[in-house]
């Protein structure tokens, strides 16, 4: 049985985990991501990460479970992930040019400890046509990510800078993630 329990099913946070060599399996943990308006980013990314995190240890308290929870904020307004193309569509278009948060939450949940932390990175878009953005809408690579791009997809192209952890970006902060196993001596 492996030891931890990865709370997500996205595609990278998979791959970021098999990199940090973690023996991992994916249960998914479906819950409410309703959030009330006027908390801090951080701040909701950490409580569904927790509300994430806890649904599956209630199942699996043996385990160590990882759950994550990623936001794209700009001007004061949260990015999820899109609904449809004409959700993403909006939301390239609100970033096009401009400079945006990425907070990524983590939950770590293991039998007799828990920590919940976050990390963050400034992403600045080039400026970016309305053909350009529905061509980059039309790939399907938005349509499961935060603010509807990938930094390590297709979405790289119209990616100015990154300031911080890369891998913030992409919903999973490597380095601070394996630093604080270590600290909680789960590793």
């Amino acid at each position: 049985m492996p030891k931890y329990i990865l709370a997500s099913n996205s595609p990278r946070r998979k791959e970021l985990m098999n990199m940090l060599k973690l023996d991992f399996e994916v249960i998914v943990a479906d819950v409410d991501e309703t959030v009330e308006p006027g908390i801090a980013p951080e701040d909701v990314v950490m409580d569904l990460a927790y509300r994430k995190a806890v649904k599956i240890f209630k199942n699996h308290p043996e385990r160590i479970v990882l759950g994550f929870d990623t936001l794209v904020w700009l001007d004061n307004e949260a990015f999820g992930k899109p609904k449809d193309r004409a959700d993403a569509i909006k939301m390239l278009t609100k970033l096009s040019g401009k400079t945006h948060i990425v907070v990524t939450g983590v939950a770590v949940i293991a039998k007799s400890i828990s920590s919940s932390f976050y990390d963050l990175a400034e992403v600045t878009f080039y400026p970016m046509t309305p053909s350009e953005i529905e061509a980059y809408a039309d790939t399907g690579e938005p349509y499961d990510k935060a603010g509807a791009y990938a930094v390590q997809g297709q979405g790289a192209k119209y990616i100015r800078s990154v300031r911080g952890d890369f891998y913030t970006v992409m919903g999973l902060p490597v380095a601070k993630l394996y630093h604080e196993l270590e600290k909680m001596k789960l590793l």
